[in-house]
């Protein structure tokens, strides 16, 4: 028996029982059960108390948790929460941006928001105020609080433009264009404000501190790695598409990225399909160039046994070992002490760097495959690398991680312009193994 039945039933129960009482009204305001069956003569009142009582007793019986219909309405109020949620229009948007928000405690809204959009609402605002001035001057007909959320639900869930286009009953040519204008605008109007080399005193001083306490290893200031981004497909037109293919087996772009100890990154570089080693992409990257000329000051020097250490990063064998980039003796085990310990050293370090990617492709499933068009997919990784330090500053929860491939790839060579460079790297890892060993040994 249902509510409504149960109801009806109900109510002609009370009009056959005013009929055969009518001084004793159960709807009367002055009235309650226990003074109606006190104050009537007539057995009508307790012959219909003790019926109404079967049958809610029955009524409640049919509803518990036991019960199947019971369960066809949890599972029908369910399926229609789960249809309010999937609501993804303007109104339903604005809806809950500005009436029932502040109805949320912040943990339940910040964690609704992160579902819908990797990230919490205060994140999200932020975002938002930062590219409404830019996003106002393309005159879309969208407003830019629902514009973003829609490019943000996409590079968090990896949707294709059609999907998204199905979700928010638009074209998906539309889906796309803003798709690209919100990316792009990630990827040059936020980058410069969030993507930073580390040279100011005070966070260079906080970066290798923190190294140091992770590693031992004293002035390390960042650790570099790169990552395929799998490329969902390949234009028909594209001439070449060996160039493409990584040597995992899968069509992709290639990130570079350097990150400190809080897995910030404050470099990121793409600009090599997923054909290139890494040290090919790092030589053309302008870190490299910035490096390599000494464009980037750092004005923290340690002495260490005699020798200046400037600030450098620490990277796997397939980047080049140079005066700024330092790199393990071996990768099994087979060199002296000292150099086995400064490698284990250096394998914390650049934890912070693959952990950081594995948290930029577990918040942004679009990284995972691709599905953007190979113009706009450099801005489209760049805007994701802006939105994971974003997370990162925020202190946002950390998803599990993305599990990268096994690395392989071939031990760079060393260039002509790089010898005077190379020859300093090695001086200065071997100094640095060394005094790393004697502090072990002597704990």
């Amino acid at each position: 028996m249902d509510q409504s039945s149960f109801l009806l039933m109900l109510s002609n129960l009370l009009h056959l029982q005013n009929h055969l009482d009518p001084a004793s009204s159960l709807i009367s305001d002055a009235a309650s059960p226990t003074s109606i069956l006190a104050s009537s003569s007539s057995s009508a009142p307790l012959l219909f108390f003790t019926v109404a009582s079967v049958l809610s007793y029955v009524a409640s019986s049919r509803s518990s948790p036991s019960s199947p219909s019971h369960h066809h309405d949890r599972n029908r109020d369910r399926d229609q929460g789960r249809n309010r949620d999937q609501d993804h229009s303007l109104s339903a948007f604005r809806a809950l941006s500005t009436e029932l928000i502040w109805s949320m405690e912040p943990p339940v809204r910040d964690a609704r928001w992160r579902s819908s959009y990797g990230l919490s609402y205060p994140v999200f605002t932020t975002v938002v105020d930062k590219l409404k001035p830019h996003i106002a001057l393309s005159n879309l007909s969208l407003p830019s609080d629902y514009a973003v959320a829609m490019v943000l639900s996409r590079l968090s869930d990896g949707l294709s433009a059609q999907t998204l286009a199905r979700r928010h009953n638009l074209e998906p040519y539309l889906v796309s264009k803003i798709t690209n204008m919100v990316t792009r605008l990630l990827a040059t109007k936020l980058y410069p404000e969030f993507i930073k080399i580390p040279v100011s005193s005070r966070r260079l001083l906080e970066t290798t501190q923190s190294f140091h306490q992770l590693t031992s290893l004293p002035n390390l200031c960042g650790a570099i790695d790169s990552t395929p981004i799998m490329l969902h497909g390949l234009p028909n037109d594209l001439t070449d598409t060996s160039a493409y293919q990584s040597r995992h087996g899968f069509p992709a772009i290639q990130l570079q990225v350097v990150a400190d100890h809080r897995k910030i990154f404050w470099d990121v570089c793409v600009k090599a399909p997923g054909a290139v080693d890494d040290a090919t992409h790092f030589r053309d990257s302008l870190l490299y160039s910035r490096l390599m000329s000494g464009d980037v000051v750092w004005d923290k020097v340690v002495n260490v046994r005699g020798h200046p250490v400037r600030p450098y990063i620490v990277g796997d064998w397939c980047f080049p070992l140079l005066s700024f980039l330092l790199t393990p003796f071996s990768g099994d085990g087979r060199g002296t002490l000292a150099q086995n310990a400064f490698d284990a050293a250096l394998i914390k370090g650049r934890s912070a760097v693959v952990d950081a990617i594995g948290l930029l492709k577990a918040r942004w499933k679009i990284l995972q495959n691709l599905n953007v068009g190979l113009n706009h997919a450099p801005q489209t990784i760049v805007a994701c690398c802006v939105l994971h330090n974003l997370c990162q500053i925020a202190r946002e929860p950390e998803p599990s991680l993305w599990k990268e491939p096994a690395e392989t790839g071939p031990l760079p060579r060393v260039f002509e312009n790089e010898r005077s460079f190379y020859y300093y790297g090695e001086n200065l890892r071997q100094t640095l193994a060394e005094d790393l060993h004697q502090r072990l040994s002597s704990r």
